[in-house]
């Protein structure tokens, strides 16, 4: 899977049946191994309140106008010895950065187009936008626009808390290999071997080749349930055990092995399901204290919490998700107690304070969370793209970590350059939300100088009259690692509309039998027999779909 890995596809697919998984794939990064440098001073968050005259210019159009946005200066040193600030950002250079947004597809032939945040919030629907940057290894700035809430009216803020999604895994991995570092678990052992309230069922495939720590934390462990949809505050909640076996309430199927482990790289949220079995039979601690104490205090995650659902002093802060069309998720948020695999609650200066966290225990210069040897460990290449829990690309001084998350009303990204120092975090709370997480990204490493690890894809349309478009509409299914979705595609003017899962794109030809979505979210390769009629399509060329109808 690699950063473009497009987000219908699975959002589409888990929404009726395992979950959400969104930005895992939408803007998971691949690559290569991580080398060794950079520095870690303190994580000051720092912010301003704009003027009364600006207001208009940094929310969207269509919302409500918050008077004033109650952005708060100054939050607390993440770490004791660090007290160094970091200089603040000028206004001018995130001005540059917010109103110079370009989309990740330039059409062929037509003029290069940029946008404002407010436009491209508007547009989109997006509620809010919060975004965190590192530049010499410390939190620059932090800035949070629009809405948290937004029939209340409630306007984001850099505390806003926000759901991490998949970005939860690389923090609860980090509490494992607290554990391995100190011969409590073993990378290579069978987790069956610590396990005691669940065990990982048995089969042919276990009996070959055993579910390890390390083929867990880098996704080639062969266990199945790609991700999790979350229940609507106020359902019923299933306990882990039920989560772990599939029974109701879970609204997700069993974890089970269906795969060789070892043998090659499988998303799995359901992997890291059994990874809090695991932390909690080894520790015996409730999964949100483990965590709380051997992660997100002695990186400095004051405003993090796995906490689901969570309590009334942090609910007050919490942003409420938003669909693609701009409507609350069921009952505003979705309570994920899949804690490890989606459970973090949190804003972007905290993500980039767990970044710089790892980053200085990589280089020798902390081992308040892990060894210097375990971090390192963390960030080579296990399983392509994935190290111990993140995603790894790029090499020398371009090698970055990175992981994205995606849960119902939420999107957001992590990305950190260690040989550099520098990184950011962004979040939302919105499904729309992989768009413009990637064009603000892209902005933030233009004007930062940081390798182009969101390039500008060039594309070309190809005229289609009515005639040959009507030969693609139909009825057909998608095979999503067994999961069957079923997908309907219609003709819309010069172009395509595929539906799955209440979920639409809007694909456009390329070519005689290749379709593209603008925000690049999705591309079709369609099938035909030796007659000339369409069987079905490929989606990204790799998830295969058959035509249903005659």
């Amino acid at each position: 899977m690699h950063r473009r890995k497009t987000a219908w596809i699975i959002m589409v697919v888990l929404a009726g049946s395992a979950g959400i998984i969104g930005l895992a794939f939408a803007t998971a990064a691949s690559g290569r191994g991580i080398g060794a440098r950079s520095g870690i001073g303190t994580c000051l968050t720092i912010s301003q309140i704009p003027a009364n005259e600006e207001m208009d210019k940094q929310v969207p159009n269509s919302l409500p106008v918050p008077n004033p946005l109650n952005l708060r200066q100054g939050l607390p040193s993440a770490a004791r010895g660090q007290n160094a600030p970091a200089a603040e950002a000028s206004d001018a250079k995130i001005e540059r950065i917010l109103s110079n947004l370009t989309p990740s597809l330039h059409l062929k032939g037509r003029p290069a187009v940029t946008s404002t945040l407010a436009a491209r919030m508007a547009a989109l629907k997006i509620p809010a936008v919060s975004i965190a940057v590192t530049r010499d290894s410390r939190i620059e700035w932090t800035r949070a626009y629009g809405f948290r809430d937004v029939e209340e009216k409630l306007p984001a803020t850099p505390e806003t808390l926000f759901q991490a999604a998949s970005i939860s895994k690389p923090v609860a991995a980090a509490a494992a290999l607290h554990f391995v570092d100190r011969g409590v678990l073993g990378l290579d052992e069978d987790v069956n071997a610590k396990l005691s309230s669940w065990k990982v069922p048995e089969n042919s495939f276990t009996a070959k080749q055993k579910v390890t720590l390390r083929r867990i934390l880098s996704h080639s462990a062969g266990l199945t349930v790609h991700g999790f949809a979350g229940y609507p505050a106020g359902e019923p909640l299933p306990a882990l055990r039920q989560i772990l076996d599939g029974e109701p309430p879970a609204n997700s199927a069993p974890i089970r092995v269906n795969l060789l482990p070892g043998f090659r790289w499988r998303y799995s949220g359901g992997g890291f399901t059994v990874l809090q079995q695991l932390l909690v039979d080894v520790i015996g601690r409730p999964f949100p204290d483990i965590m709380k104490e051997i992660v997100l205090d002695p990186a400095g995650m004051t405003e993090s919490a796995y906490a689901q659902p969570l309590p009334d002093r942090l609910l007050s802060r919490a942003a409420a998700g938003y669909t693609s069309d701009g409507t609350p998720v069921g009952g505003r948020r979705h309570v994920y107690p899949e804690l490890a695999a989606a459970g973090l609650w949190t804003t972007p200066a905290d993500l980039c304070k767990f970044a710089l966290e790892i980053a200085a225990a990589r280089d020798g210069r902390s081992d308040k969370v892990l060894s210097q040897k375990t971090a390192q460990a963390m960030l080579t290449i296990e399983k392509a793209p994935s190290g111990l829990g993140f995603m790894l690309d790029g090499m020398g001084a371009d090698v970055r970590f990175s992981h994205s998350g995606g849960n119902a009303g939420f999107l957001c990204d992590l990305v950190f350059f260690p040989e550099r120092g520098a990184g950011m975090a962004v979040m939302t709370n919105s499904e729309n939300g992989s768009a413009l997480i990637a064009e603000i990204e892209r902005s933030i490493a233009a004007e930062y100088g940081l390798p182009a690890f969101r390039p500008v894809i060039e594309k070309e349309i190809v005229p289609m009259d009515a005639a040959a478009l009507e030969r693609f509409a139909g009825n057909y299914e998608i095979d999503f690692e067994g999961q069957k979705t079923p997908v309907t595609i219609a003709v819309k003017d010069d172009h395509l509309a595929a539906t799955a899962a209440d979920s639409l794109r809007e694909i456009y030809p390329e070519s005689e039998m290749s379709f593209f979505a603008m925000d690049l979210s999705l591309s079709l390769l369609f099938l035909k027999d030796a007659g000339g009629r369409i069987t079905g399509f490929i989606v990204d060329g790799t998830y295969p779909a058959k035509r249903t109808d005659k």
